[in-house]
């Protein structure tokens, strides 16, 4: 299991056992909560884990902060859609549009790495945002291709569609759950998932992670001891982008459709950022527990106001505080809450030792 886990364990009870249940409700999700709004949101969980914790690997262990990140998810995204679009459903396709996807990726992020990583912080943030903002006009823009405003919807390989059955005839539901193609596409989701989940946590406690974490420490130090810091950092530049592409892939593949508002728009690249400080930043485990409680907010915040606004009803102030139509305000309440109670995270606070007991090993 240690090695599993590339030596870095929870070192934490509760954290382990989080994670445990995490794992666990995402594995059984299809059976555990019927309804494809439980299964969407579980899916979403998967995606974002993968795409927030290669963002954690550039903000979190190597302290770039970068605001093109969902415009190598978009391009994952795209690749997808547009070769299932323009080639036909089936697997040729799908490997086509994630090889295409994966190339302009790593040539954007070598670019965007060599020639912005040598100025300050700051001006290489806003370096991104330039980039990644020309990106989502352009995709907008180019309908014959994307599919402008409007997206693209395509048509999957059947082994992943819904009225896909192999086992009609043989096997009837399992604990409710009709074997089909979207049960089939939430496990590729999820074994994907954990396979690049490992994959991640295994190079941030690598050599070459740990070179990362001293350049964001101390980029001078570093520097003095012959690190090629430039290098080191479009690296993780590199291989940031590169998983956010398949998490875009991933996420095409199950909507089934890619536009500009699901994969390339601002508001998703605010949503990475509060997941990875809410989780904890430098610890690629606040990339599970942050996604999971997010996504479970976004989703059904909403439900709870409506349950509180009903209770509430004729409370002249309460009552319109607790409207579903106010589920941002008080996500933005539990945010700055978390920051201020949680300053280094979910994970951060589940390793802290507790008074008078010392750090676990």
């Amino acid at each position: 299991m240690s090695r599993l886990l590339s030596h870095d364990l929870p070192r934490s009870r509760w954290l382990a056992v989080a994670l445990v249940l995490v794992v666990l409700g995402l594995a059984l999700a299809p059976f555990l909560f019927p309804g494809s709004k439980a299964l969407g949101a579980a899916a979403k969980m998967l995606v974002f884990i993968v795409l927030v914790a290669s963002y954690d690997l550039l903000l979190g262990y190597t302290g770039i902060v970068s605001f093109a990140h969902t415009m190598f998810f978009g391009i994952g995204a795209y690749g997808v859609a547009i070769a299932s679009t323009r080639l036909g459903a089936g697997w040729p396709a799908v490997a086509v549009g994630l090889l295409g996807a994966l190339g302009v990726s790593l040539a954007l992020s070598l670019l965007i790495g060599l020639f912005s990583l040598r100025v300050k912080a700051i001006f290489y943030a806003m370096i991104t945002l330039a980039v990644a903002t020309a990106f989502q006009t352009l995709a907008s823009q180019l309908s014959d291709l994307t599919g402008g405003e409007d997206g693209l919807s395509f048509k999957t390989p059947e082994a992943l569609g819904p009225s896909f059955e192999p086992l009609a005839g043989w096997l009837g539901p399992i604990l409710g759950r009709t074997v089909d193609g979207k049960l089939l596409c939430y496990y590729l989701l999820f074994g994907a998932a954990v396979a690049l989940f490992l994959l991640l946590l295994r190079i941030v406690n690598s050599p070459f992670g740990r070179v990362l974490q001293a350049i964001r420490e101390n980029d001078f130090r570093a520097e003095a001891l012959g690190l090629r810091t430039v290098v080191y950092r479009t690296l993780s530049n590199v291989i940031a982008a590169l998983f956010a592409t398949l998490a875009g892939a991933l996420l095409a593949l199950w909507l089934r459709y890619t536009g500009p508002d699901t994969t390339l728009s601002f508001e998703i690249m605010l949503d990475i950022l509060l997941i990875v400080v809410i989780g904890g930043m430098g610890t690629m485990y606040g990339a599970v527990l942050g996604s999971v409680i997010f996504v479970l907010a976004q989703n059904y915040l909403q439900d709870v106001l409506k349950l509180g606004a009903g209770a509430l009803d004729g409370v002249p102030v309460l009552g319109a505080l607790v409207s579903p139509d106010r589920w941002l305000l008080w996500l933005g309440v539990l945010f700055v809450l978390s920051v201020y109670h949680l300053p280094s995270g979910i994970v951060g606070r589940l390793r802290a030792p507790l008074p008078g007991r010392p750090p676990a090993g």
